[in-house]
This record gives C-alpha cells, sequence and structure tokens, in this order.
C-alpha cells in the first residue's frame, strides 16, 4: 500500500526523452574547395594526396587520393591545351643545395622550366613555396646508383645495385618523403644520371612501380632511354643533356638542338644539372626569344601527362 501512495504522489513516470537526431537533421556539409590560385601557379601539397611515411615519421609521402586525383596531375603547371606549335620541357637538377642559387635560378628561368629537388637538402619549404608561386613545377631527384660508382657517389641514401631490394625500397621511401607537393621524380642527382642502377632493369623496375603506385610521374635522364616496357608509370626519357659539358657554346648548341628535335618530332625534352650560373643565364636568354621561333617552353608534366587544363591542375 506504501508503494501504490508513493506511486500516485509521484504521478506517473516521465516518458523517456526522444533521442536527438541533430546530425541528420543539419545539411550536409559541403567539402572546402581547394584555394583559387593565380594562373600558372601551382597547387599547394593537398592532405588528401599525402600520406604519413611508417619509416620516417613524421614526414609524409604522395599518395593517389580517394577520389582519385593523383599528384603528377594535381601539382602540375597547367598548359595551353590548344597550342599546337612544337613544345619544349626543360628540367633543371640541383634545387635547394645552396638558398641562394636557387632563389637565383628559380627567379631568372620563365616559369614553365621545372625543377628537380635534391633529397639531401634541408629547409627546402620556403624555396618550394617561392617555385610554387612563380609557377615552376617541382620533381625530386632520386639518388641512383651512377657509372663510376664508387668515385661517382649519390650519397647515403643512394639506391645501390649491390644492396638488398629492401634497403633500396627504404631509401626510395626516404627520397620520396624529404619534399611535398612535387608531380614525380627524376633519376638524377646532380649530373650523376643513375645509369649503373638504371641498367638493374629489375631494381629500376620496382622504383618505377612504386612511383606509379602513388601516383607520380618519372623522367629518365639518360638520353634516348624508354621506361615504356619496364613499368606503366607515365614517364619519358631526355633528349638531350644540355650543360654536359656546361661550357657557354655547348649549352648554346645544345638548346639549338633541342628545337631542331621539337620540330622533327612534335616534342624534345632536355635536362641540366646541378645548377650552375652559365646554364641558367643561357636558357633565359635563349626562351626570350622562344614563341617568336615559333616553339612552345612546357612543363615537363605536359610533355607525359594527358592534356591537363588550368581547371584540372587547381583541381
Amino acid at each position: 500500500m506504501i508503494t501504490v501512495g508513493v506511486l500516485a504522489y509521484l504521478g506517473p513516470p516521465t516518458p523517456p526523452a526522444e533521442p536527438l537526431h541533430a546530425a541528420a537533421e543539419l545539411p550536409p556539409v559541403a567539402p572546402v574547395p581547394p584555394p583559387a590560385l593565380p594562373p600558372g601557379q601551382i597547387m599547394p601539397p593537398q592532405a588528401a594526396l599525402l600520406e604519413p611515411s611508417k619509416l620516417f615519421p613524421p614526414a609524409m609521402l604522395p599518395r593517389v587520393a580517394a577520389d582519385g586525383r593523383v599528384a603528377r596531375s594535381v601539382y602540375a603547371r597547367a598548359a595551353d591545351t590548344g597550342d599546337r606549335r612544337p613544345k619544349i620541357a626543360l628540367v633543371i637538377t640541383g634545387l635547394g643545395m645552396s638558398e641562394t642559387e636557387s632563389r637565383d635560378a628559380m627567379q631568372a628561368l620563365p616559369g614553365p622550366v621545372s625543377l628537380s629537388f635534391s633529397p639531401y637538402a634541408t629547409r627546402s619549404d620556403a624555396l618550394m613555396e617561392l617555385s610554387r608561386t612563380l609557377g615552376h613545377e617541382m620533381l625530386v631527384s632520386l639518388p641512383l646508383e651512377p657509372s663510376g660508382y664508387p668515385l661517382n657517389d649519390a650519397g647515403s641514401k643512394s639506391l645501390l645495385t649491390g644492396a638488398a631490394p629492401a634497403q633500396n625500397a627504404v631509401n626510395l621511401e626516404w627520397s620520396l618523403s624529404r619534399i611535398q607537393g612535387y608531380v614525380g621524380a627524376i633519376g638524377a642527382l646532380d649530373a650523376m644520371r643513375g645509369e649503373r642502377f638504371a641498367e638493374q632493369s629489375s631494381s629500376l623496375r620496382a622504383v618505377l612501380d612504386e612511383l606509379q603506385r602513388r601516383g607520380l610521374l618519372y623522367v629518365d635522364p639518360r638520353p634516348g632511354k624508354s621506361v615504356d616496357k619496364l613499368s606503366d608509370v607515365p614517364g619519358r626519357g631526355v633528349d638531350a643533356v644540355i650543360d654536359d659539358p656546361p661550357s657557354r657554346a655547348e649549352i648554346e648548341g645544345k638548346l639549338a638542338a633541342l628545337e631542331r628535335m621539337a620540330r622533327e618530332k612534335g616534342s624534345a625534352l632536355g635536362f641540366a644539372g646541378p645548377l650552375r650560373p652559365v646554364t641558367i643565364e643561357r636558357i633565359a636568354a635563349w626562351s626570350r626569344g622562344l614563341g617568336d621561333r615559333g616553339i612552345a617552353l612546357v612543363p615537363v608534366s605536359a610533355l607525359i601527362n594527358p592534356a591537363v587544363t588550368e581547371a584540372e591542375a587547381h583541381k
């Protein structure tokens, strides 16, 4: 009877509150678009295209985004897809080792010239930001075993023909994790072109397959060589090393040869490195009259990627 009296006094129990479904009632949150960039500038590193390096935390590695975007397109400098003129692209290596020389080269060279950073460079962030602002798309240099090794030495993180595949994979991850926001890699460190490593096709194939898996492109610095039969990675071999030897006459002659190749084949790719004042000065002078001679200077991605429009490059 006491229990009945208490219940009568308290009244019927309060019905349970309706569960809140605030998340379901709110409109879906639209994804934040990437920042709008002036024409010619390069997209900064995007979180969706990066993943943590397991071996070298907190460094980051490129990856294919969940929506399918890849670094070789997102970080590419857009080229005019309607331009039917013969095309020339240039890749210059050795960026990052000297801040002063790197800045001078970036500011002297026209925007379409592509720049490759050394993985051994330190404090590259400010230089890469300047490169993006000036419109230079970027690559990372891979320290592949060159001809003449060990007299010619690509450093402590070299990928070597005599090393175990697992160790080369570790050194490759280290190189790829040193910078962010680049379209691909070149198998050259300064003037060393990784000839001995590249001749070991199984070792080179493992590198190329990893670049493909991460959405990157590849430039083979050995004139006349092609990686088409080794891997599905988008890539191209250079047509000429323009500063070998690094004399004014040699550089001018190689640039003229690139023009002839471009007119004959539709496009040509040149490579130079390391940074030298004479190389930078000659390229800058040569490029100023290139358009008047009926040839377009384009980034290296324009010779390798499917057509990348301005909208796609900033997607």
